[in-house]
């Protein structure tokens, strides 16, 4: 048997998007597939530091439709499986798949990647795109070359592409934000997020400048309108035809909530609340003005003084306790009115930005929210509180959430479909909690986009990411699964994943399909196991 072995350099870099050509990405020329060939990735980088990875291909006999698909892979001999509901399936590529750096990451495994999920009847792939690494050394200077080599590799492979724009920071791996942004973070800390006891997080800015000229004179928004813009222009020829959706980033992790748990937990098996974030002088003097016209100006002196900390319970405080707690007070109540106004607003301001900006483009635009699932069983609610919603057991903290995606026709990401709640610690419900974040968008005629959590590599998490899709009435039609990478595609998951495709579609029987059998993931040397992260 015959092996044809791409084996090189983990990165490719970019001058311009001509050299992306399939010489520069490697990709395999005509006749390198007989009926009795095997298709081998091994390739060792920021995949996987120690060991290899295969990705193995393996020729069904009748190889005739899939040999043309994968020399052309946007021929109409690749057979689209009806999906059930209509649903769409992307699968996330790895977070650094652009570096900061402009090169391309993992450039072969990645047209490896591609290839596999052509052939399995996947729709499409997500990519992240970091502000740090396409406005990095100052602003208004943008490089997209990385960007649009991937954009023109997905349109090549006959795939659609969903991009995520990144306003935030990623620590693993490490994509921080523009250099010239964190050297203003140095004179002005005061950017940034900020703890009870004075700790900043620096990964985002704080939605309190959202409107202040803290960047050398401008706005963040104003930042963010013109990186959109640039966008807009740079990839207009992709358009509709491959990117078919632009998901707005919209705070920590991409997330619409706060940095509520950015300090290292301690190990335990009792997840902490994570504490409330608005102590930056900015944030301070929002809540000062908000007590004044309320009537109570001591109640704008700071946060709740009575809130656990990151890493505790609920009940070590009074603040959350399920009888008698401060959050159903007065003053609770005009808190986290306020915390959650604050968050709400900050949304709407950047998801109309985004469906102002791409309103006249093919593309749908969409904002993901978290699933802050921990304490859900809580009358309290109390991770949900310090993240920024409002949502107890007497108030639904998510109607008016749902109400700013519908205002702004865009569509909203929910991450945790995979999620079951006998696997979770006491208290927490992801199941509940998920539809009742359904209920909400049903009600305002939002659409959602599903998300997983990680890759746990087993088969009942599959299972309810298939339930969530095909027991809602085709509510959410669009799924991407998270992430490509070493975990993506060890023995482990990949052939769930596999069979979790062909699950979701119904084909009809066609001898020149390729079946679970024709494909199959093999390791070389220990599997690394390294979940990379949501964008």
């Amino acid at each position: 048997m015959e092996a044809v072995s791409m084996i090189g350099a983990s990165q490719v870099k970019f001058g311009a998007t001509d050299s992306l050509k399939h010489r520069g990405l490697g990709f395999l020329r005509n006749n390198w597939l007989s009926s009795k060939s095997r298709i081998c990735i091994c390739h060792s980088s920021n995949f996987s530091r120690n060991c290899g990875i295969r990705l193995t291909l393996k020729a069904s006999s009748k190889t005739g439709a899939v040999q043309k698909a994968l020399e052309d892979p946007s021929s109409s001999s690749v057979r689209r499986c009806k999906s059930v509901g209509g649903v769409r399936l992307f699968v996330g590529l790895p977070l650094d798949t652009v570096s900061d750096c402009n090169t391309v990451n993992h450039a072969r495994a990645i047209v490896a990647g591609l290839k596999a999920l052509k052939l399995m009847g996947v729709d499409g792939v997500e990519l992240p795109v970091w502000w740090g690494a396409v406005e990095k050394d100052a602003m208004g200077k943008y490089e997209w070359a990385g960007y649009l080599a991937i954009a023109e590799l997905v349109q090549n492979m006959g795939l659609k592409l969903h991009v995520s724009l990144c306003f935030h920071a990623c620590r693993e791996p490490k994509i921080p934000l523009p250099d010239w942004v964190s050297r203003i973070g140095i004179s002005q800390p005061n950017i940034f997020f900020t703890d009870r006891s004075g700790e900043q997080y620096k990964e985002c800015l704080s939605l309190a400048v959202d409107e202040l000229p803290v960047l050398d004179g401008k706005t963040p928004m104003q930042v963010y309108q013109d990186f959109c813009e640039s966008f807009k222009l740079k990839f207009a020829p992709f358009m509709g035809s491959t990117i078919s959706g632009i998901s707005m980033g919209l705070g920590p992790d991409g997330e619409l909530r706060y940095p509520v748990n950015h300090r290292s937990a301690k190990s335990s098996n009792t997840p902490g609340v994570g504490e409330f974030q608005c102590y930056d002088k900015n944030m301070l003097s929002h809540l000062e003005q908000h007590a004044k016209a309320a009537g109570n100006p001591l109640w704008g002196l700071g946060g709740p003084h009575d809130a656990p900390s990151y890493d505790q319970p609920p009940n070590t405080s009074n603040f959350f306790k399920e009888q008698g707690g401060s959050w159903e007070t007065p003053y609770g109540d005009f808190f986290l009115s306020w915390y959650s106004g604050q968050l709400t607003s900050h949304g709407d301001r950047l998801l109309s930005l985004a469906s102002s900006i791409f309103h006249d483009s093919p593309v749908t635009v969409s904002g993901k929210i978290p699933l802050m699932h921990s304490w859900y069983r809580t009358r309290a609610h109390p991770s949900e509180l310090t993240a920024g919603f409002y949502n107890t057991a007497n108030r639904d903290g998510y109607e008016a959430v749902a109400n700013i995606f519908a205002k702004n026709s865009c569509r909203m990401i929910l991450p945790g479909m995979d999620l079951l709640d006998e696997h979770q610690t006491q208290g927490s419900s992801p199941q509940s909690l998920l539809a009742q974040i359904k209920e909400a968008c049903r009600k305002h005629g939002v659409k959602v986009s599903g998300q997983n959590t990680s890759i746990s590599g087993r088969s009942s998490s599959l299972d309810q990411i298939k339930r969530n899709l095909t027991e809602d009435d085709g509510m959410v039609d669009l799924f991407t699964y998270q992430r490509m990478g070493t975990s993506f595609f060890s023995p482990k998951h990949f052939p769930l994943f596999m069979g979790f495709v062909r699950g979701l579609s119904q084909p009809d029987p066609h001898p020149d399909d390729l079946v679970e059998e024709d494909m199959e993931a093999v390791p070389t040397g220990s599997e690394v196991g390294r979940d990379l992260q949501v964008a």
